[in-house]
């Protein structure tokens, strides 16, 4: 045998694709060096699963195999411990149950789990609304009333009222993950541990008003650090985290002299989250030394926040309310990686091949669990994840969910194209999602763009799970698509977190990013102009032939997001508030102001209204089309 075949060979049984097609349709081939650097890696991954997986799983009245059964009598053991017959269909095969949940198949002495999933996940009943909308924020950048300075939970309060007056039913977040220690600067998409929120993103003044006004009042130096930093129109986040920290890490004291009977109160809370808290919270502490009384109160406050704000949304008749964004990884050297040592991907991190969404690729300086190690633990860590970011949330979108069949994984430190897919175990992650979006009634909205494999859109749609419909990518050759034939199953939108607004889209300003960075030529340069000049002749045009025309091309660009048949629309508040600034260019790190823009306090707030107005009356209008 060939060393090139023996390396094939060892490639595919560690689910690596040696060959992949890029997003021009072109074939490619992996370096035998990067194939060899990889399979190390995984070598030092947790390993595979033996014959009886932990956990099996299948859907609703399908066929399930039971590895090793045997044809005599067995049942499906419920939760709840009651048993009902198991029925054999042929050789090791079984009827699955007709309810969803976690059961187990018991034949004899022996049990096996099986996650039994529906057929599709949660989503609101039709009598809630024709079709869904509402918007899509970055939690750090929406300014509140005294807010230190970094977006919380108050500040999307504020917007509750104004779109329920328009009829929305959703808020999409950007992530509220607990961050590793903010000595320089913040990626929500670069956290610590997803299972837990981040501290700074719970509010104070929305919690313990009382005391927050008090402690800040009591400091004049606290207050002013406070006052300048939320005035400030980039976040400063080391000196803005420093200070909000310093508000927070008072309010104990505060309470306990003042308020006893609250402070008791929160007390009970805080045991309450029993080990798995008091877990974090002194990780954490290690790793930002800082008490871990302080970090478990802050989470306190965090989920008191959030949890407050999904009850009054849901109250206020929000059918989905708050929808998380689940990342794609965590810091290697974060709480989540130490807590799951024996299921991350050892030596590697997670990144992108060359895409739409950066030409050079990326690396994320992330990572992720190893599929064998899944697979051998049952599944729990991802079930345990899921399980947390769902919680008190109306929804969750999964931030690259093609990672549920493959992720672009590549040597710590290694460019971004000296990489290579990793394959994942897509059927019982996929029924894992499903089950427990059927289980917390959360709506699931799956990234689905960059380099799409074949079938996957269909696959997820087939289950419920929304991609998503960008106005910048819907279009081909001759121009953008009619709206109509944008996918039912998937939630419409103007732009991305890594799309310029429309309105600095329709200026060219990532264009001119691209030119200030030196990533094209002059010649380039001239070219993506000239194109997109005429990608916003071919914008106009659409508009013009739907009838939305209305001289102001922005306007008419969310017109037609809102027109599209898709059963969920989502308007950025960059587009709300015409932004021309995007709030994060992939491919840099400190090159471009990334995650740290705050939005305009002092915003045009009748424009604002009149865009959250008129694309409200685009979703009436096409639910009575």
């Amino acid at each position: 045998m060939s060393s090139e075949h023996s390396l094939l060979l060892r490639a595919a049984e560690a689910g690596l694709q040696v060959r992949w097609t890029d997003v021009a349709g072109v074939e490619r081939e992996v370096a035998p060096d990067v194939v060899e650097a990889v399979l190390r890696s995984l070598a030092d991954s947790a390993g595979a699963a033996g014959a009886a997986p932990p956990l099996l799983t299948c859907v609703v009245g399908h066929t399930l195999s039971v590895p090793g059964s045997g044809s005599g009598d067995a049942h499906w053991v419920a939760e709840d411990g009651t048993a009902q017959p198991a029925r054999q269909t042929g050789a090791g095969q079984w009827q699955a149950p007709p309810t969803p949940g976690y059961w187990h198949w018991a034949q004899g002495p022996r049990l096996q789990a099986v996650a039994v999933a529906p057929q599709r996940s949660w989503f609101p009943g039709p009598g809630t609304a024709c079709r869904h909308w509402g918007v899509a924020a970055q939690v750090y950048s929406v300014p509140g009333t005294g807010d230190g300075g970094i977006g919380d939970s108050g500040g999307i309060a504020d917007w509750i009222p104004r779109l329920r007056a328009h009829g929305a039913t959703a808020i999409a977040l950007s992530p509220i993950h607990a961050s590793m220690p903010i000595r320089s600067g913040f990626s929500p998409y670069s956290p610590s541990d997803r299972r837990w929120l981040e501290p700074l993103h719970g509010a104070p003044l929305q919690q313990l008003p009382e005391a927050a006004a008090a402690v800040r009042a009591a400091d004049a130096d606290l207050d002013a650090r406070l006052a300048a930093h939320e005035a400030d129109e980039q976040i400063e986040w080391a000196e803005a985290a420093a200070a909000k920290w310093q508000w927070i890490g008072r309010l104990p004291a505060w309470l306990q002299t003042h308020r006893p009977g609250q402070w008791r109160q929160i007390e009970s809370e805080l045991m309450a989250g029993g080990a798995p808290l008091a877990s974090w919270a002194a990780q954490t502490a290690a790793l930002s030394r800082s008490p871990a009384s302080l970090q478990a109160f802050g989470q306190w406050l965090a989920q008191a926040s959030w949890r407050q704000l999904q009850h009054d949304a849901r109250q206020d008749g929000m059918a989905i309310g708050l929808i998380a964004d689940l990342a794609v990884g965590f810091d290697p050297a974060g709480v989540e990686a130490q807590d799951n040592a024996g299921a991350v991907l050892q030596g590697l991190e997670l990144g992108a091949p060359p895409d739409a969404f950066n030409p050079h690729g990326q690396a994320w300086g992330i990572t992720g669990y190893a599929p064998g190690a899944l697979r051998a633990q049952g599944y729990a860590p991802f079930i345990t994840l899921l399980r947390a970011v769902m919680a008190q949330r109306g929804g969750v979108r999964i931030d690259h969910i093609l990672g549920l069949l493959r992720l672009w994984v590549l040597p710590r430190g290694a460019g971004a194209g000296q990489g290579i897919y990793l394959r994942y175990p897509f059927d019982d992650l996929l029924n894992l999602l499903v089950l427990e979006s059927w289980r917390n009634r959360c709506v699931v909205i799956g990234e689905d763009l960059g380099v799409v494999p074949p079938g996957i859109r269909d696959a997820l749609a087939a289950r419920g799970v929304l991609g998503m419909e960008v106005l910048a990518f819907n279009r081909d050759e001759q121009g953008f698509l009619p709206t109509a034939q944008w996918r039912r199953s998937a939630v419409a939108m103007s732009s991305t977190h890594d799309l310029p607004p429309v309105a600095g889209w329709l200026q060219g300003r990532d264009l001119q990013w691209r030119r200030r960075l030196g990533w094209n030529d002059e010649a380039a340069d001239q070219a993506q102009t000239v194109q997109r000049q005429a990608e916003v002749q071919q914008l106009a045009a659409r508009a013009q032939a739907e009838g939305v025309d209305s001289g102001d091309l922005q306007r008419d660009a969310l017109a037609l997001t809102a027109r599209a048949p898709s059963v969920l629309a989502l308007l950025p508040l960059e587009d709300a508030t015409a932004s021309i600034e995007q709030p994060n260019l992939p491919g840099t790190v400190e090159a471009h102001p990334n995650w740290c823009r705050r939005m305009a306090s002092h915003a045009d707030d009748a424009a604002i209204e009149g865009r959250l107005a008129a694309f409200a009356a685009q979703r009436r209008q096409g639910a009575t089309a």
